[in-house]
């Protein structure tokens, strides 16, 4: 078992340290974990509306506003979900030393985007030229 890692709570990464040290993996790992868990209360909150709206609703105006609202919320679920996943895909990331580092060049990804977006796998250059290509391929 790992020993508990202090962390202040105005801890933020910063550049001068060595990257990916055990304070900045356990600062990205609560972070993710702190977002999963929004996440999944928000989900069941969602799930709660969905089971609250399924009365019937004679007039047809109202009926189609609760069947937007319902498509809404399940494709908000959806995304919630996809997100959860590259949460978790994160978290063993971290388990695994790989947290950090861009998936297509092996390059560290800058703290500050990593802080933006903790599920990042690319560094922004990387990510912006796999969208470029997948813009075109979706073109042809």
């Amino acid at each position: 078992m790992k020993a508990e890692i202090f962390l202040p709570d105005d801890y933020r990464p910063a550049e001068g340290e060595p990257f990916m040290n055990e304070k900045q993996l356990e600062y990205f790992r609560r972070k993710l974990i702190i977002w999963k868990q929004e996440l999944l209360t928000q989900s069941a909150e969602t799930i709660d509306n969905l089971q609250d709206s399924g009365r019937n609703v004679p007039d047809i105006a109202d009926r189609a506003s609760e069947e937007t609202d319902r498509a809404l919320e399940l494709r908000t679920r959806d995304r919630q979900r996809k997100l959860v996943s590259k949460i978790d895909a994160a978290l063993r990331r971290i388990e695994n030393s790989e947290f950090g580092y861009c998936e297509m060049t092996g390059e560290p990804i800058s703290l500050k985007r990593l802080d933006a977006r903790p599920i990042a796998t690319m560094t922004l250059e990387a990510q912006e030229k796999h969208e470029r290509r997948e813009k075109v391929h979706r073109d042809e």
